[in-house]
């Protein structure tokens, strides 16, 4: 019973016993030949009978086994390692096929591989996942066939393994490099260095004349026998908060992937590169109210935190509301942050009704507004060729549409919120050189 469940048989097998068949037909009209068709059905017999026996010789002729990571990066091309051996005395051509898990809908997956006798053999491939949550692989089956090709023998390898898909790491370690580089000093920016009486210690040095007294050391100076002061400087930890809209115009695709998801991957990049600025990061996730927030810290598991509630996090079907956010902010942030807003407006009207609340945010706090170009609706305003009357009212209605988010941007502006007007494969590039631009000018 196991070799018939192992046991397949080639198109080449049918294709011969398909000939001889007929061979057999025309052998009833010419009788000469029987003798021939039945020559060629023993032959055919004794080879399938060798490939059987070559095949299962070995109860082991094919190893095999998968390796890849227990974690997967959302958007991101994900290696997947295959090792296979081939313990056959000749050449084999395998087919190798991966029950790779479903929510990739790849239902023709399918590797073919010639392996060498005594060979190990690496095979890899790549999964893009577009959705955080778990995935399941399954069984690795291997198809192999002996050089007569007219059998395969099945071979399964329990690969049964669950990966989860958290927010793209894979961007965060690339991105990472882009807040250490020099880039923003090429267009005139630079860093300025202030002493003050803020919250962070800087060192402990002799007394100079004209310093403010309130700043001796007194143990230091005991120790010493002359005056010490304590220097500061401006603190360096500024609270740097992603917050997430995950209201229904989140939900708009990009690419296979939602506005949300590019908003979640972009904001563990901030993330990480402001823990690597000496900065605290925070994260608030909202729709018609905050459902997660993490407050602002430079903790070793920081970062960790913050993946683990945005891996959990899901698009919500209810209008974002920006009300409830400002008076749940207001409470929760009691010192003037930098918010890095990610939300959408489907036009004008909507922006202006949380243009009121954004603006007491702003009051206290940094604003950032970040919302996204509609791509397809730009390809159609962009488009040359018009010829119906259909297509000229549609290329209208689109350049008004994309006019109106444009004004988003400077009306924004002009109550001191900044913006970035971007599209979703752009966003993470955008959002890092506002960061970086508006601490070189100490703004945060």
């Amino acid at each position: 019973m196991k070799l018939l469940k192992s046991l397949y048989f080639n198109l080449l097998f049918f294709f011969l016993i398909g000939g001889n068949v007929v061979f057999y037909i025309m052998a009833f009209f010419f009788p000469f030949l029987l003798l021939p068709a039945s020559i060629i059905l023993a032959c055919l017999v004794v080879v399938l009978c060798i490939d059987i026996a070559i095949l299962y010789r070995l109860k082991a002729g094919i190893n095999g086994g998968r390796i890849c990571s227990e974690r997967f990066s959302n958007g991101d091309e994900n290696q997947i390692l295959i090792r296979i051996k081939n313990n056959y005395p000749f050449t084999v051509k395998a087919t190798i096929i991966d029950e790779i898990p479903f929510q990739f809908q790849k239902r023709d997956f399918e590797i073919h591989e010639t392996l060498k006798p005594g060979i190990d053999k690496e095979v890899r491939y790549s999964l893009r996942p577009v959705k955080r949550g778990e995935y399941s692989f399954g069984t690795i089956n291997i198809y192999a066939q002996s050089p007569f090709r007219l059998i395969k023998r099945k071979y399964m390898f329990d690969g049964a393994f669950n990966v989860k898909v958290y927010p793209s790491f894979l961007q965060m370690r690339k991105y990472e490099l882009l807040a250490f580089t020099d880039k923003l000093r090429d267009q005139g920016i630079k860093k300025l260095r202030k002493l003050g009486h803020n919250l962070e210690f800087e060192q402990i040095r002799d007394y100079s004349l004209g310093d403010d007294i309130r700043s001796i050391n007194w143990r230091a100076t005991a120790r010493r026998g002359h005056l010490m002061v304590n220097q500061y400087q401006d603190e360096k930890a500024q609270d740097i908060y992603s917050i997430i809209d995950k209201g229904r115009t989140m939900k708009m695709p990009f690419n296979g992937m939602t506005l949300l998801d590019y908003s979640i991957n972009s904001s563990l990049v901030m993330s990480n590169i402001a823990l690597k600025k000496d900065d605290k990061a925070g994260l608030a996730i909202f729709s018609n109210k905050v459902t997660s927030f993490v407050k602002a810290d430079r903790i070793s598991t920081q970062l960790n935190t913050i993946s683990e509630t945005l891996y959990n996090e899901k698009t919500a079907y209810p209008e974002h509301d920006f009300a409830s956010l400002y008076v749940y902010l207001s409470r929760k942030i009691s010192r003037r942050s930098l918010l890095m807003i990610y939300t959408n407006f489907e036009g004008i009207t909507s922006a202006r009704r949380q243009l009121s609340y954004l603006k007491k945010l702003s009051a206290r706090h940094l604003v950032v507004v970040i919302f996204f170009e509609n791509t397809e609706l730009s390809k159609v305003a962009n488009s040359l060729n018009s010829t119906s009357l259909e297509e000229i009212y549609t290329k209208t209605i689109a350049e008004k549409f994309l006019y109106e988010k444009r004004q988003i941007s400077i009306e924004f502006q002009k109550y001191g919120i900044y913006t970035i007007y971007t599209t979703p494969e752009a966003l993470t590039v955008n959002t890092i050189n506002k960061y970086l631009e508006l601490k070189s000018r100490n703004l945060i």
